[in-house]
Order: C-alpha cells, then sequence, then structure tokens
C-alpha cells in the first residue's frame, strides 16, 4: 500500500520540461522529492505538500527521491490535454495527454513501418550505447527513442534520454501505453513505431523501458519480456527487428552473468518470429561465454545471430561527454554490456532503408 506524508518545499534543485526536483521538509530535515508538473503542476519553495514515500521507505532502486503527490498550496488546478485519451487509467493521478492516432487521418489506416530497423532493448542504460552507434554508422539518420510503459511512466524522468535530446543522439521520442511525456503519445507499441516511422519520420526507432527495470528471480516475472513482443510488433509492421542482448561479466548474480537470463527466455519464449540478434566480437572467453550462451538457449537455431565488431563504444560516450551508469556501475567497470547495445545499433545503421526526405 501507497503511504504518504506532508511537508514544505525548502528548495528547487533542477527543473526541465515535465519535472521540477526539490528538498522537501517532512519533519526530519531536507530530503529529495521529485515533482510530475504534468500530473500535479508546479511546486514553488514554501508550499505545503502531500509527499508518496513508499519508494524511499521500500528502499528501491529511485535513487531515494519521494513524490510529491499533491500541492497543498493551491485549491484547484486544471491544464486541458489535448486530446481524450487518458493514461494512468482509473487513477487519481489520470490524466488527458491525447494520442497522435486521434488527431491525423493519415494513421487511421496506416500499419506499415516501411522497412525501418527497430532495436528493441530491456535496459534503459543501454539506449545511449545504440543511439551513439547508430550516429557514428549513419551520421544523418532520425533516431527514434519509443518507451514502453514495463519501468517508469514518465519520460521526464529519464535524465538520460534528456541529455541524449540535448546533444542531438535523439530525434524524437514516443511514449505509449500508460507511458507519458513523450513528443507524441500512442496507444500501442504498433500504432507507437507507426508514429515513429510516418509522423516522426524516423530512420531507425530504439525501442526501451523507461529507467526501473521490474524483476523477480523468476523465469517470467521481470519487465523486460516485453522485448519479444516488441520484436514481433516490428516484423508485423514490415520492419527490421533487431534484438539488443542484455550481456555482463560485471554482474555478480549468475542469472545475468554471460547472456542474461532475460535476453535468453525473452528471445527463446517470448519472441514468436525470426529476428537478428547482433553479437559482438569482443573476442576470447567473454565471446566464447555468450556464444555458448545462445547456443544452449537455442538461440543460434531460432534467429540470426549477426556477427558484429563492435563500435568503440566508451570513446563514443567520451566523445559525447557522456557519462553511462548501469546497475550502480560505470560503463567502463561492464563495457560488453555496452558493446552489445553498439553492435545492435550498427546493424540498425546498415539497416536504414533508403526513403525520400518525409
Amino acid at each position: 500500500m501507497p503511504s504518504f506524508r506532508t511537508g514544505t518545499v525548502l528548495r528547487l534543485i533542477e527543473e526541465r520540461t515535465g519535472l521540477q526536483r526539490a528538498e522537501v521538509d517532512l519533519g526530519d530535515g531536507p530530503e529529495k522529492a521529485y515533482v510530475l508538473t504534468q500530473l500535479t503542476g508546479r511546486v514553488d519553495v514554501g508550499d505545503p505538500v502531500v509527499v508518496n514515500t513508499t519508494a524511499v521507505e521500500l528502499g528501491l532502486g529511485t535513487g531515494g527521491w519521494h513524490v510529491v503527490h499533491w500541492n497543498l498550496g493551491r485549491d484547484e488546478w486544471h491544464e486541458k490535454g489535448p486530446g481524450h485519451i487518458i493514461k494512468g487509467r482509473y487513477t487519481s493521478l489520470q490524466a488527458d495527454v491525447g494520442s497522435t492516432e486521434e488527431h491525423l487521418e493519415a494513421m487511421a489506416e496506416a500499419e506499415s513501418i516501411d522497412g525501418m530497423p527497430v532495436v528493441a532493448a530491456a535496459l534503459h542504460s543501454q539506449v545511449p550505447a545504440v543511439a551513439t552507434a547508430v550516429r557514428a554508422r549513419a551520421p544523418d539518420a532520425r533516431i527514434a527513442y519509443v518507451m514502453t510503459d514495463g519501468a517508469g511512466l514518465p519520460l521526464a524522468m529519464s535524465d538520460l534520454v534528456a541529455s541524449l535530446r540535448a546533444k542531438g543522439l535523439i530525434d524524437a521520442t514516443v511514449t505509449y501505453g500508460h507511458a507519458f511525456g513523450g513528443d507524441y503519445e500512442a496507444v500501442s507499441v504498433f500504432s507507437a513505431l507507426v508514429v515513429a516511422r510516418q509522423v516522426a519520420g524516423a530512420d531507425v526507432a530504439i525501442v526501451a523501458m523507461g529507467p526501473g527495470i521490474v524483476g523477480t528471480n523468476t523465469r517470467l516475472g521481470f519487465s523486460g519480456l516485453e522485448v519479444g513482443p516488441v520484436l514481433d510488433a516490428a516484423v508485423g509492421l514490415g520492419g527490421v527487428p533487431v534484438a539488443c542482448l542484455r550481456i555482463s561479466f560485471a554482474d555478480p548474480r549468475p542469472r545475468h552473468y554471460g547472456l542474461s537470463h532475460h535476453s535468453a527466455t525473452a528471445l527463446r519464449l517470448a519472441t514468436r518470429s525470426r529476428v537478428l540478434v547482433p553479437l559482438p566480437c569482443v573476442g576470447g572467453p567473454e565471446e566464447a561465454r555468450v556464444r555458448a550462451d545462445l547456443a544452449r538457449a537455442g538461440i543460434a537455431d531460432r534467429h540470426d545471430v549477426v556477427d558484429v565488431d563492435p563500435p568503440d563504444v566508451l570513446a563514443l560516450f567520451a566523445a559525447h561527454d557522456l557519462h553511462i551508469v548501469s546497475m550502480g556501475r560505470p560503463a567502463a567497470d561492464d563495457p560488453v554490456m555496452f558493446q552489445a547495445a553498439a553492435a545492435a545499433g550498427a546493424v540498425a545503421a546498415a539497416h536504414i532503408p533508403s526513403r525520400a526526405a518525409p
């Protein structure tokens, strides 16, 4: 059950579209909280607020932040959305964010992405590696990030995406399901991919959940299983499906060492189509381990494993002044994780279809 407390805004730390970060006093001194302004409006120093403290009390990986639920300094707040499609439906924070589909007549019968490559990743932290690799191999490509609702729902919470947008590494964002806050809102993964291609003019779509992957240490109880249906949607819409492998040689958990069981299960069980599986050729025992893991899971037979000499992803991060961390580890401590994502980006860049400018 959720937990709530009341307090006072002491200081505003940071602001950007859709998000404020602040210090609040809940009775024990300054604590960190964020405000999703698209849902509750902004706050100012001195405002009394109701704060959801659930995640901090549970010790979840949210960075130790509370969430401002309501600003008691106002009696009402209203900001009409652009359409009638509601996200967060049937909760007290449901919002009429609208959807791209309901406004564009061209979307009524659209069901093709015209050969656009779609990279499906299970980790939000792998998105920068895919994007920088695409940009390195295809500098003029338009890249769309499509955010699922498998983890964090507000796009505004992603510092990564904010940085990638600012550096010109992502050109458009689409949020679907109950995820919200993208340049374009969509209802389903199918329509989100069509929006990315036909409305945003993307040459490549990177599909991944927002921050905060969910896992339960069970075979099927993890949100990264959505990679399978995403890849199947890409195939159904006439795109090129590219699986981004989750690989680690720094994660101490056996189920994630080498080829993560998240990738193995998603590709073995949840992906019905035959897809491209880029394998970063890193050499030595690490590459041998991943090849063995792919064979053991039957992925080498069910899908098309593509050997890739991956771009120097750490150099790409440095060139763009990106400081990427995953599971609390800097990219340099687990490079194969990001080489796998860069390999997926390189394959996607190689499959960009030629077409006239949108």
